[in-house]
């Protein structure tokens, strides 16, 4: 029913209570009292809303007798099924223009609760006004409520003392009205309302038989009629089973010319006092009890035929003022059944929204969204069980010809052949989901063998025929598996896909396996990329040094000066934390002429204090190699004398030096022509040849510490040391080993001819002015006197 069918039979409501422009009467105006006095505000009212008034039938503390409902709250109150509260008019939007709260009575606050006459519309209010805002507690409604049955309970008293029906009296009929409405509130199932009113009118009408059915349609307009609830006709095995079938899922009567199909037709009532001889009769299933008196009353919401009563066997028979009398109750069953259709059309909507919103249209399979549901759910109960989960992400391989040769058709229906191969493939406890277009995404529960992945590749490429197509597809797959790839669904599925594309690039039809390992490392370099930058900005790098050894004299030839990264919250990092993210970067020059700028200023303060420390320091690959590198170490050097900068040596890693080897050459030489010295870092672990280590203007050769730790339990190892002892000796460069962390190494390497030693065993690298005096003292205890 509409809004404006419910206002007309509201307001013919309100007619029929007759109370409008009548005297007040003790028994409304002792309530408005009690409302008064309890709540001890300025007004109480109870309040009838005609077509466009506001009348009070009871007025505590206002003088006035109505007001234009345009302006009243009490409007509002009656448009919804709660008590409505307004604790402070002015701040209220509805209510803060209202003329009676800028002007008397000067509304600031209100209470009014909906009060319902005898056939259930609201018609008034029973309310409270007071011109001061306050707050209203849960107590206080519980009185208000409490008065306003009271009012209701008057209303119902009034009507039936003025009750002139003929054979259904009116206090039955509003109990009966009662029944339905409050069963149908409070039950899930809206047959229970149905069931309750047929009890009802057998009751009411003394009728033996009937039943309420709601009219629908079929797709081409025949009505029909669906069986809400039927008297128990079960006295014979033929109705027997005809009622355990109504119970269980509703009869449908669908003939039209009989005597209970033609209220369908016609709309209206159909009476019939000897069923025996009319010729409209018919329609009863076998077996049924005979039937002599019969009336047929179509129920209407607003102007639809929504439903059908029928009773039979009233021994006095049926008139058209029985009709009339019912037709209260057979209005509100036509609101029952509109709410019905209403409540239907929620749920309809809701599942169907529900479906748009978690299942894909085309294969039914989960979407995205609800792939994210199901898939935080499996990661939960995953780590409930200490199991795993594998994220399979696939994508068909050339579904875009497919579909650009056959059209979407056929690509729709490869799709759903896919979808359905998938779900068959997999077990009941794993998920099949679309992500859209041909990309498809398996969760699989503690897979232990990898030849599950190969199954779901090949059910893919299994034919597909369709109309008359044969279809071959085949399909890449990425694979990570959790918690190996601890991460959250997101990253998981992102992960899944780049595996997938590595799948792709290996020639399509195959899976591959997330590689974490490298993705770690990738993580880990944009992690450093994005803070070194301001690390250099905020001074957080910093040279630590670590001393050389001269095995000839026992003092300390000079230091090794090593980057450290004081990061404000992981403490200081070694280079191996960043260096080699940095590099081929721009900061990897920067940081180089960093250290390069420190160990010049350093050497300067070394000659400042007459001690005649070398400092080494290492060069990153790229800048060494770049284009840039020649004028970066000449412009570090420039003013500074050459007695200096021939104390600052420059390492290079073997390997660095076999890249580019003109471009080494070159910058080697140009760092000569400078008068720095060159060192060839980590030797042994590259390849290069004797002739262009002939050629490399390096005076000095630092053996891979990998070999020096080893060579007293590697013979290999001393193999490799004795070599390049020997090697560094036939081209007369300085031999220095790195590694050395035992007193017996230290010996070995004496006894072989080594020149220089640094390592653990005489001290990790030190912050400037503990590795000058660690110098110091390591001079003294050794008989040098240190210089100052």
């Amino acid at each position: 029913m509409n809004d404006t069918e419910t206002e007309k039979r509201r307001l013919a409501a309100v007619i029929r209570l007759g109370l409008l422009d009548t005297s007040p009467e003790e028994r409304f105006e002792r309530l408005t009292r009690i409302a008064r006095q309890h709540y001890q505000v300025r007004t109480a009212l109870f309040t009838v809303l005609d077509h466009d008034r506001q009348w009070f039938k009871s007025r505590q503390g206002l003088d006035v007798t109505e007001t234009p409902r345009s302006v009243a709250f009490c409007d509002h109150a009656i448009r919804q099924d709660q008590i409505l509260v307004v604790e402070n008019a002015l701040e209220d939007p509805r209510f803060r223009t209202n003329p009676l709260v800028l002007g008397n009575p000067h509304i600031r606050f209100y209470a009014g609760m909906p009060v319902r006459e005898p056939g259930g519309f609201k018609v008034g209010t029973l309310c409270i006004i007071d011109d001061k805002p306050r707050q209203f507690s849960e107590k206080d409604l519980d009185v208000l409520r409490t008065l306003s049955t009271m009012v209701e309970e008057e209303l119902e008293r009034l009507y039936v003392a003025s009750d002139k029906s003929e054979y259904v009296p009116v206090s039955h009929l509003n109990r009966a009205i009662h029944h339905a409405q409050n069963v149908f509130l409070t039950s899930d199932n809206e047959n229970s309302a149905f069931a309750q009113m047929l009890n009802d009118l057998l009751a009411l009408t003394g009728s033996q038989f009937g039943f309420i059915g709601e009219v629908l349609h079929e797709n081409n307009g025949t009505p029909f009629l669906r069986v809400g609830a039927i008297t128990n006709i079960a006295w014979s095995p033929e109705t027997q089973a005809l009622y355990q079938e109504v119970e269980r899922r509703g009869m449908v009567f669908d003939q039209l010319d009989n005597i209970l199909g033609k209220p369908m037709v016609t709309g209206e009532i159909i009476i019939s006092n000897n069923l025996a001889t009319d010729p409209r009769r018919g329609g009863l299933p076998a077996g049924h009890p005979p039937i002599h008196t019969y009336i047929g009353i179509p129920v209407f919401s607003g102007h639809t035929h929504v439903g059908l009563i029928g009773l039979a066997n009233r021994a006095e028979g049926y008139t058209r003022k029985l009709a009339d009398e019912l037709a209260p109750l057979s209005q509100t069953l036509g609101n029952l059944i509109e709410r019905k259709r209403l409540y239907e059309e929620k749920r309809t909507h809701k599942k169907d929204l529900e479906l748009a919103t978690n299942y894909d249209s085309l294969t039914g399979l989960p979407n995205r969204h609800r792939l994210t549901e199901l898939f935080e759910q499996e990661l939960y109960e995953a780590g409930r069980r200490n199991g795993l989960v594998s994220v399979c992400f696939i994508d068909l391989d050339g579904f875009k010809i497919i579909n650009d040769e056959h059209g979407h058709a056929v690509g729709d229906a490869v799709l759903r052949s896919v979808a359905a191969k998938l779900q068959a493939t997999v077990r009941s406890h794993d998920i099949v989901a679309r992500l859209g277009g041909d990309e498809f995404v398996a969760i699989l529960r503690d897979v232990g063998d990898e030849r599950v992945y190969a199954r779901l590749l090949e059910v893919i490429r299994q034919p597909i025929s369709f109309r008359h197509h044969v279809l071959q597809i085949s399909g890449s797959m990425g694979i990570t598996v959790y918690p190996d790839d601890d991460s959250d669904t997101d990253l998981l599925i992102r992960h899944a896909d780049q595996a997938m594309y590595a799948a792709k690039e290996t020639g399509k039809n195959c899976y591959k396996v997330f590689d974490l390992q490298s993705h770690s490392s990738r993580k880990e370099r944009i992690r450093v990329l994005d803070q070194v930058g301001s690390a250099l900005r905020e001074q957080q790098m910093e040279l630590y040094y670590q001393p050389k050894i001269c095995f000839r004299n026992r003092t300390v030839n000079g230091f090794e000066a090593l980057i450290r990264w004081n990061h404000p919250k992981e403490g200081i990092l070694g280079p191996g934390h960043f260096l080699e993210h940095i590099e081929y970067t721009e900061y990897a020059r920067t940081l180089g002429n960093f250290v390069i700028r420190e160990a010049v200023k350093q050497l300067v303060e070394f000659a400042r204090q007459d001690l005649p420390y070398t400092l080494s320091i290492n060069l990153s690959p790229s800048h060494f190699l770049s284009q840039q590198f020649r004028d970066d170490i000449s412009g570090a050097l420039e003013g500074c004398p050459r007695d200096i900068r021939a104390k600052l040596i420059l390492e290079i890693l073997e390997t660095t030096a076999m890249d580019d080897t003109e471009t080494v050459l070159q910058n080697l030489k140009a760092c000569r022509e400078l008068g720095v010295d060159i060192s060839l870092d980590d030797f042994g672990t590259g390849y290069s040849s004797l002739d262009y280590f002939r050629r490399l203007p390096a005076q000095e050769i630092k053996i891979d510490r990998s070999f020096v730790m080893d060579m007293l339990n590697d013979a290999d190892d001393s193999m490799i040391v004795s070599a390049i002892v020997s090697l560094s000796k036939s081209f007369k460069r300085r031999l220095v080993a790195e590694g050395i962390e035992s007193a017996d190494v230290e010996r070995k390497l004496i006894e072989l001819g080594c020149d220089i030693g640094q390592g653990f065993f005489y001290s990790k690298p030190l912050p400037l002015p503990e590795a000058v005096s660690w110098a110091s003292a390591y001079q003294r205890d050794n008989g040098v006197i240190a210089q100052t």
